[in-house]
């Protein structure tokens, strides 16, 4: 480590590096609101610098002690030198290489669980509109103008079924519960699954979910496992009246087997925040589906975001000067 974590020492500070990623993807006024909880966790011995270009990340990144980011850094780490620590501003990080930070000696903890409130509320909003069938309404408003009749269902007494009910899982369960809807899961450890799941399974159950799903939501990370693990044969074993709702990562769908099941009706539809390419391909299929509800990678966007990574910073920080790296929340590496 390059600075004493002794938490009885005035001498030594942390050199505390923002990425540039992150004021690029944020914006100045989350990076004032994540300033001001970095303020109030730090000490007066310790420095933020806050890069606003890759040339200044580029500098500054070979004296950090810490490093908050939105993108994977690896290849920007001089050889001689490297943070102790980096904190994503992501939950993901199927696009860092955990290996190299783990043989280098450095942790890395994500944002698991800063956004499962927001993503939990957007995945409720999709079930709405397709139970309600409020995306017709808007339709019939915008395309053409038309007052015409229709009828709409209730989730109550439906089946949901999360794969990977983690953070992000099990704050949809609960709101899904709030609403009478039965809900059945897939997790890693089904022994730790929440007592809001009804029923959970390994990931070999993976087919029994399916079949049983009215509404299947996908909140699992992104891992060899994942990839492509829903494909052509798992559309067809679905349900043909479930409606698929990915909110974890494009990959883990087999998009072209995706627009074939909804172009044939094999399911009634799909609600996608995340996609193989992104930004969508303007000539994907998906744009034009009656059956498909498109938004663009946004389900985790909230005012509250800097608050909460800022929270969980400040926690971790603590561990960190006391030298409790192992214990670190959110560890990935």
């Amino acid at each position: 480590m390059k600075r004493s974590i002794d938490a009885t020492s005035d001498t030594a500070g942390t050199n505390v590096l923002v990425h540039h990623s992150v004021s690029a993807v944020f914006g100045d006024d989350f990076i004032s609101g994540l300033r001001s909880q970095l303020d109030a966790a730090l000490s007066s011995a310790d420095r933020i610098e806050t890069a606003e270009t890759a040339a200044e990340s580029g500098t500054a990144i070979g004296d950090a002690d810490v490093v908050l980011t939105i993108r994977p850094i690896g290849e920007e780490l001089p050889d001689e030198t490297a943070p102790d620590w980096v904190q994503t501003l992501s939950s993901g990080v199927d696009s860092y290489d955990l290996d190299t930070f783990s043989e280098r000696g450095i942790a890395v903890t994500n944002a698991a669980g800063v956004a499962a409130t927001p993503i939990a509320e957007q995945v409720l909003g999709y079930l709405l509109v397709f139970e309600r069938r409020i995306h017709r309404g808007i339709r019939q408003q915008e395309r053409d103008g038309i007052w015409q009749n229709y009828t709409g269902g209730e989730l109550a007494g439906k089946t949901l079924g999360i794969v990977g009910v983690g953070a992000i899982g099990t704050r949809v369960a609960e709101l899904a519960s709030a609403f009478d809807m039965a809900v059945i899961g897939t997790k890693r450890t089904p022994e730790t699954a929440p007592d809001v799941v009804d029923e959970v399974y390994p990931p070999s159950g993976l087919s029994e979910l399916l079949a049983r799903s009215e509404y299947l939501v996908l909140a699992c990370p992104l891992v060899e496992a994942t990839h492509g693990l829903i494909g052509a044969e798992e559309l067809m074993s679905m349900r043909s009246n479930a409606v698929l709702v990915n909110v974890a990562r494009g990959e883990i769908v087999e998009e072209s087997a995706l627009e074939t099941a909804l172009q044939r009706g094999r399911i009634r539809g799909a609600a996608l925040d995340v996609f193989e390419e992104e930004p969508l391909p303007p000539d994907s299929p998906l744009w034009d589906l009656p059956n498909a509800v498109i938004t663009p990678h946004m389900a985790g966007s909230t005012p509250k975001y800097a608050d909460r990574i800022g929270s969980l910073f400040a926690e971790n920080y603590r561990r960190y000067t006391a030298g409790e790296l192992e214990a670190l929340t959110n560890r990935v590496a």
